[in-house]
């Protein structure tokens, strides 16, 4: 039974002035829902997705609602160094600065572990924790040479805390995004860079509903407290927060975004 009701909270121009990088940016989940809340904060946003089509549709509809000189959007496979590389200059050629960076780019899969193939585990593995690793090595290169600090939020997952069947190469890397993370922070931290985690448990839209079958979308709602999955916007608020001067003393840390008790 849901016993609350989420309720979208609107803009405090908490990152004004400052330009984002978002990875997998372009879809209805928790990317596109950075991408928007960042905007209505302030932020100037450069995306980046591995669908070029829907790339360029996200971000000429958001340049539509909140001005062109604030939207840029690039295909970007975060497995090809190019790839990143080019994504990243355009927010600097575009801005002449680079403030924060949010590594969403991830992807799963269900297999057994027993039954699992190399190309399975490979490619979960290299969008998920090699590509987290690119964009934030990419991150801190840029942000060490300016001078000026700057915020890196990466995206794991309670998955990477808590065993699930079917899961093992997705659990892998999210746990792996969270060790990296911790790593880059103190690597980080004299450079005035922070760099954390958002770990959400269950996060839908539309779309993933669609492919995600009833009988596991009611397994997983049974271990929430409220009884309902996170709307992508609820952990888009989090990667806010962390992004902004409010989360100024917090490095190396992975936050939680669940209400799962089991």
């Amino acid at each position: 039974m849901t016993v609350n009701k989420a309720q979208y909270v609107p803009g405090h121009a908490l990152l004004t002035g400052r330009t984002a990088v978002i990875t997998a940016a372009a879809g209805a989940g928790i990317g596109g829902a950075t991408a928007r809340r960042f905007l209505e904060e302030g932020a100037r946003v450069v995306i980046g997705d591995a669908h070029a089509r829907r790339v360029k549709e996200s971000a000429a509809a958001l340049a539509g609602e909140f001005g062109a000189d604030r939207v840029a959007g690039l295909p970007c496979d975060v497995t090809d160094e190019r790839q990143v590389g080019a994504l990243f200059d355009l927010a600097e050629e575009r801005h002449d600065r680079l403030d924060i960076v949010v590594n969403n780019a991830g992807l799963g899969g269900t297999a057994d572990l027993a039954d699992m193939t190399d190309e399975q585990w490979d490619r979960v593995i290299d969008v998920t924790l090699n590509g987290t690793f690119r964009c934030t090595r990419a991150a801190l290169r840029r942000m060490r040479d300016a001078g000026e600090g700057g915020v890196v939020v990466n995206n794991a997952s309670v998955v990477g805390w808590r065993a699930q069947r079917g899961q093992a190469h997705y659990a892998a890397a999210k746990a792996g995004v969270m060790a990296l993370t911790r790593c880059a922070a103190v690597e980080a931290a004299g450079h005035g860079v922070r760099v954390n985690a958002v770990s959400p448990s269950l996060a839908m839209h539309p779309h993933l509903v669609k492919v995600t079958t009833e009988e596991l979308l009611t397994e997983l709602t049974g271990r929430e407290a409220f009884g309902r999955w996170a709307e992508p916007w609820e952990v888009a608020n989090v990667i806010v927060f962390l992004a902004s001067d409010y989360a100024s003393y917090m490095t190396g840390e992975t936050v939680s975004v669940s209400s799962q008790h089991a």
